[in-house]
């Protein structure tokens, strides 16, 4: 990782309406889907933060070392609690990170990671792009993209691909095994693997 300093920002504070129960509760091959995420995201980052407006709820699911960053406005989407992680939190580049990704693999997010060094200041986010299209919830931000975001989000901006559109950006291209790793589960029939 270099000397660039990465947190993990997990979101769990979804409404999780197509699964019809909390999705970080959810069983991927026995495991709850944001067990899985956590373990990814405590291998790959020095810092692990769970984003919830229910700073309780996940106690007796997560049970290691992370911090809650607690949702000042709950239900306004990723891109609220991204600027509220990119405001509070001390580090040089966010990992995003949805909390139903369960084919995450610490060996490619390593790799990708190892590029952010050589990643030029005026680039403000990194993130996987398959057929046209940004995969936000596993991206990484820089935290200078903070004052971009806000400026998006203050008359109303919600779209994540939208602002994407508007900064300075690095893709990542995903190979095949890249593609697969970033499934996620979003209604009870993607749990099957």
């Amino acid at each position: 990782m270099n000397d660039l300093s990465i947190a993990a920002l997990i979101l769990a504070g979804g409404q999780s309406s197509r699964m019809g129960e909390d999705k970080a509760f959810v069983l991927y091959e026995g495991k709850p889907l944001l067990g899985r995420v956590y373990e990814v995201a405590a291998i790959c980052s020095q810092k692990v933060y769970i984003a919830t407006p229910w700073p309780k709820r996940y106690q007796t699911l997560l049970t290691e070392d992370y911090e809650v960053l607690l949702e000042t406005e709950p239900n306004q989407g990723p891109l609220v609690v991204l600027s509220q992680g990119l405001l509070q939190i001390p580090f040089d580049w966010i990992w995003l990170l949805a909390c139903d990704l369960p084919r995450l693999q610490p060996s490619i997010i390593k790799h990708w990671q190892t590029r952010l060094a050589a990643i030029p200041d005026h680039i403000l986010a990194v993130v996987p792009q398959s057929q046209f299209r940004w995969e936000p919830l596993c991206g990484f931000y820089r935290r200078s993209a903070y004052h971009h975001l806000q400026r998006f989000i203050a008359p109303g901006g919600r779209s994540f691909q939208r602002w994407l559109s508007q900064i300075p950006i690095q893709p990542i291209d995903l190979s095949e095994a890249e593609s697969q790793m970033l499934l996620n589960c979003n209604k009870p029939e993607d749990l099957k693997p």
